[in-house]
């Protein structure tokens, strides 16, 4: 059974940074590209970032991009998103999912961005 944790998410102020986590099991973390996406109230779903099976290639949203990025450790089943000079705008659930397009998702971690 595919199960996707997040974590980490949490209140945090503009300008300052959050670090999420997502712990896989129930398939080879390793064979799959992982990817984080976010949906903020009353919006659709988007891609924030996604990273390749060894983490060779990453890609970003422009939104995002030179703020935010995306790891992974592979030994650990686990997928990072550094999220540093945080904007009110990032505030959203986030979600890890296997795979780019995503095919699982995990229960969502709440980031608020707010003064």
């Amino acid at each position: 059974q595919v199960q996707l944790v997040e974590s980490g998410g949490g209140l945090a102020q503009p300008g300052r940074s959050l670090r999420l986590s997502c712990v896989a099991s129930g398939f080879s973390f390793s064979m799959y590209t992982m990817s984080w996406y976010r949906q903020a109230p009353g919006k659709e779903r988007e891609l924030v970032a996604y990273i390749t099976r060894l983490g060779r290639i990453t890609n970003y949203a422009d939104s995002v991009k030179g703020r935010f990025t995306i790891s992974r450790a592979n030994a650990e089943n686990t997928v990072y998103l550094q999220m540093n000079s945080l904007k009110p705008e990032d505030t959203a659930v986030y979600y890890c999912s296997r795979g780019f397009p995503g095919n699982a998702w995990g229960q969502g971690t709440q980031v608020t961005v707010s003064s």
